[in-house]
């Protein structure tokens, strides 16, 4: 391996690889892509001119690339999630570090094996929780474990989902159905659940949970409404409405999220998706079946109590936090922190630059989080230490079975013991 840089090959060059990857055009000194597998041909056209990538290291299929002379240190696995599991175990017994999209995979004992296969070749691992990276989440935690609110006593962590992102994702889009992704807390909320397992510090020992699928259903489907958003002729009043959320000048969603409906998402292109593809139904005629709300409450190891909701009935906005102490209460929400301190009835705020003036803002996503997971992983294979990655094989697979287990007690209405 070149000390000074590292090569990586990327599996999946959608939404998530194509992001990640960007860290190589902004540090080319560091990384250098030097492969992809992707099944869809514009997609991976365009990320081989992006990178320039020689055509012996262009695959459509991620098995074509682990049948080929191994050609880089690290690979990027940002496939589906019900993808992760047999590339994750065929790359680290190739001896690839791994960069792998969150969630590990749709079932416990999936996670295990992937764990499983990276010690066995000593292989480096980070998956993508890139909460934990932040910037604001690093100095929410030094301040926490400076003592400033004293011992943690309680917990309130929300989830904002946003009402036209769940219609995106969760009920038009790829993670709408469980049986070709996966539970939305574990799609979309692993994050958070790792996320305050970091926080905390400690072992979570027992969970509740509860929650459904309320609102996107055919029950709820306006008189007049069409099974899609263009026929539609009451579309204009619908919050929901695609041709809202994609079309014209106010669409409400990122450059990101349209080129998830087309490579080229040009007026003229997007609205084609929306006639024939899946992001132009209906929101009460999808075949979803993930949670639209869900509440989990967790108590850590020395009966400190945690309450988590995540819901997709708000504006698309940052994580809210706040946390309860022996000597002061702390309250965040992604950009700002505020600690009130007992003793003196002060308080004092801090703000938090999203990310370093340098730093290109085109890996500014989850709050500089993709920037700093990337950043932080590139260092840890440089030095070839695990302990440069916050998330690491053994606390994303003890945050994985909270998901799990949180998900088991909302299924069977219980309280489970980890």
């Amino acid at each position: 391996m070149n000390k000074n840089k590292v090569s990586v090959l990327v599996i999946g060059a959608g939404a998530r690889g194509e992001i990640y990857s960007r860290y190589a055009l902004e540090h080319p000194d560091r990384m250098q892509v030097v492969g992809v597998a992707e099944p869809r041909e514009v997609y991976r056209e365009q990320f081989v001119a992006q990178h320039n990538i020689s055509s012996d290291n262009i695959f459509s299929d991620w098995k074509e690339a682990a049948k080929a002379p191994k050609m880089a240190d690290v690979v990027l696995i940002c496939t589906q999630d019900n993808m992760h599991k047999e590339p994750a175990v065929a790359f680290a017994d190739l001896g690839y570090h791994i960069l792998l999209e969150k969630p590990l995979a749709p079932t416990a004992a999936d996670c295990r094996i992937i764990i499983d296969a990276v010690k066995r070749n000593h292989v480096l691992l980070a998956v993508a929780h890139v909460l934990r990276y932040t910037r604001y989440t690093q100095k929410l935690k030094s301040l926490l474990d400076s003592g400033i609110i004293g011992d943690i006593i309680s917990m309130q962590h929300l989830e904002p989902v946003g009402y036209w992102h769940q219609a995106h994702s969760f009920v038009r889009g790829n993670w709408r159905n469980e049986a070709e992704s996966s539970f939305m807390l574990l799609q979309k909320s692993c994050h958070d659940l790792d996320w305050i397992r970091y926080i905390m510090g400690d072992n979570c020992k027992s969970v509740t949970s509860f929650g459904g699928l309320n609102h996107f259903i055919k029950q709820n489907q306006p008189e007049g409404a069409a099974d899609r958003c263009l026929d539609c002729q009451v579309e204009a009043t619908c919050p929901w409405s695609a041709c809202k959320i994609y079309l014209g000048d106010a669409h409400k969603c990122t450059p990101h999220f349209r080129r998830v409906l087309t490579a080229n998402p040009t007026e003229e292109n997007v609205r084609q998706s929306l006639r024939d593809g899946p992001y132009g139904r209906c929101v009460y005629c999808c075949d979803n079946n993930v949670v639209d709300h869900q509440v989990v409450n967790m108590q850590f190891a020395h009966q400190q109590s945690v309450t988590f909701t995540m819901t997709a009935f708000t504006k698309m906005e940052d994580r809210k936090t706040r946390l309860f102490g022996s000597k002061g209460y702390l309250e965040g929400d992604g950009n700002t922190i505020r600690c009130f301190d007992f003793l003196t009835d002060q308080q004092t705020i801090y703000t938090i630059e999203e990310i370093e003036a340098g730093n290109r803002t085109q890996m500014g996503g989850h709050g500089g989080g993709d920037y700093y997971l990337m950043d932080r992983f590139i260092q840890a294979v440089l030095a070839g230490d695990q302990n440069l990655i916050l998330s690491g094989p053994n606390e994303s697979l003890e945050s994985h079975l909270m998901v799990f287990a949180a998900e088991r007690a909302r299924k069977e209405n219980t309280l489970v013991v980890l």
